[in-house]
């Protein structure tokens, strides 16, 4: 599994042992969308996540300023510690 994957497989179990919900985001038709959907309370997050170092692709870029354009709650996350503070977890 390579790095990205853990990273994402680790903030997912740091988000379920806090109360969120979350699915893995795909649109077929719409490339380029965030990796997952967080939802707790009414909160949604749209989030991308990449490997240690890596920022978002061109298409990718688009797709979070869409969101951002519409008051979505959307980022980027390379980091464990940055998804807890993002989400407001400690666990």
């Amino acid at each position: 599994m390579g790095i990205e994957k853990k990273i994402e497989k680790r903030c997912c179990d740091v988000a379920r042992a806090n109360g969120w919900y979350t699915r893995k985001f795909s649109s077929p038709s719409n490339r380029g969308v965030p990796d997952r959907i967080f939802l707790k309370d009414g909160v949604v997050w749209f989030i991308e996540f990449k490997a240690p170092g890596n920022t978002p692709t061109k298409l990718q870029a688009h797709e979070i300023n869409e969101i951002k354009k519409h008051k979505g709650n959307v980022c980027w996350i390379d980091d464990v510690d940055e998804f807890k503070a993002r989400l407001g977890v400690h666990t």
